[in-house]
């Protein structure tokens, strides 16, 4: 592996993961905090509601997704991967510090829950940019061959984003009383966002273009309407992306999200041991994320897909049953598992999404196949799980959602013709 190889891998790796390190503050707060400080009246009268309603908050930005998938897709084919990337990342710091700058409901009223909603469209408008850059960028610098692999690293700024995230907020109550969290501690990790910006701007800013990219602009003349091209020959892929994602993003969100409200607000587990039990289940999804791109080079995508779908279809019930011991080990095991099918299911899908688009449409579909799949699954995610405990009494419906949707995203994925060791350039032909 050469040095700009090596560039190319920690631009990606980086960017994602201060990406998402910034999507997942907000997440993880969000069932911890926003509901008491954001919605004070609501939260006083029922603060089950207060909870619901701040889970909800994290998928309203996923509505904005696609937009930002459109408008990042748009210029990314028209521009280039590399420019777009530097602009997401900007936007994301941007949202993610002002948040940790922004007054609570006891300081301005309402405009305090408004300002931060208007920050999460923010950060989910750039969210929706930004995946399909970095798996673009990386793969299509890879050779033929371990396209799965080098796809693998800007999947794995997931699960590392949810290690930050939550390693910081661990740390945040274990030096805090619950009093100085809630009052400020809340705050530093959303600070600390503006340095990983910077951090990330500039490793981004050195690594050149797509050579694929470069390619198009060399040879042809890049689309001025890369949506109409397209939605005009490839609406299928589009649907398949977005179905392939559901299951998987709807699962991850959970252990993003739901699974820390869960575990200390209804199971009453400590603060600190339910953050830390994240943190090690995210260890494991970034190795299995790892291994499932180097696996789906050498089985096959579809198969490296499939294989991860039905082990989290067969793992969700007990899964549950573990968690409801309210033994903070057994939860902890239960994330574990749970990452093995996140894992494999993840992994492969850079280099997949990838070879499954024309270069000329590749960044549109990839990121709005993406982000549609989002909405499908993890957008409201959390708050579905929720509401579900609520109305059953039983975490088993949260267990059934999710295997119902795996059966979903098995069936988008087998319907997918392997497209492992396509032509990623100009003579790229279609996958149905």
């Amino acid at each position: 592996m050469t040095r700009d190889d090596r560039k190319v891998l920690a631009s990606t790796l980086a960017g994602t993961t201060i990406e998402w390190y910034d999507f997942f503050i907000y997440a993880q707060a969000a069932g911890l905090v926003f509901g008491p400080l954001f919605l004070a009246p609501v939260n006083e009268q029922a603060p089950g509601l207060a909870t619901l309603i701040s889970l909800a908050t994290i998928g309203i930005s996923f509505l904005f997704r696609p937009l930002g998938a459109i408008i990042a897709g748009r210029y990314g084919d028209r521009l280039g991967r590399k420019r777009m990337l530097v602009l997401t990342l900007l936007l994301m710091g941007v949202a993610t510090t002002l948040i940790g700058l922004l007054p609570t409901y006891e300081t301005i009223g309402v405009a305090a829950p408004v300002a931060l909603i208007l920050l999460r469209v923010l950060q989910g408008f750039s969210a929706g940019g930004e995946w399909g850059g970095a798996a673009l960028l990386s793969v299509e610098h890879a050779p033929r061959e371990r396209r799965g692999w080098w796809g693998a690293f800007p999947q794995i700024g997931v699960p590392i984003g949810l290690i930050l995230a939550t390693g910081v907020l661990w740390i945040m109550s274990t030096v805090t009383t619950p009093e100085q969290f809630q009052a400020w501690g809340w705050r530093v990790p959303f600070l600390l966002s503006l340095t990983l910006i910077i951090i990330g701007y500039l490793v981004r800013r050195a690594v050149e273009e797509s050579p694929v990219f470069k390619e198009l602009q060399q040879r042809t003349k890049t689309s001025s309407a890369p949506l109409r091209d397209l939605f005009r020959s490839n609406t299928k892929n589009v649907v398949l992306t977005a179905l392939i994602f559901v299951a998987n993003n709807a699962a991850g969100y959970l252990l993003i999200a739901y699974f820390i409200s869960y575990g200390t607000t209804t199971l009453g587990l400590p603060r600190p041991s339910v953050l830390l039990a994240t943190v090690v289940g995210s260890v494991g999804w970034l190795v299995f994320t790892l291994y499932g791109g180097v696996l789906s080079d050498r089985i096959g995508r579809v198969r490296t897909f499939q294989i991860g779908y039905a082990l989290v279809f067969v793992w969700m019930i007990p899964l549950f049953l573990l968690m409801e011991t309210r033994s903070i080990w057994l939860f902890t095991v239960a994330i574990i598992v749970l990452t093995i099918g996140l894992g494999l299911s993840y992994g492969p899908m850079s280099a997949m999404y990838a070879e499954m688009f024309p270069v000329s449409v590749r960044y549109s579909g990839v990121a709005i196949g993406y982000a549609l799949g989002a909405i499908l699954g993890g957008a409201f995610a959390p708050t579905i799980a929720e509401a579900l405990v609520q109305s059953t009494g039983s975490a088993l419906s949260v267990g059934a959602y999710i295997m119902v949707l795996c059966v979903i995203s098995l069936a988008a994925v087998t319907a997918v013709k392997e497209p492992k060791g396509t032509d990623l350039g100009l003579t790229h032909q279609p996958i149905a």
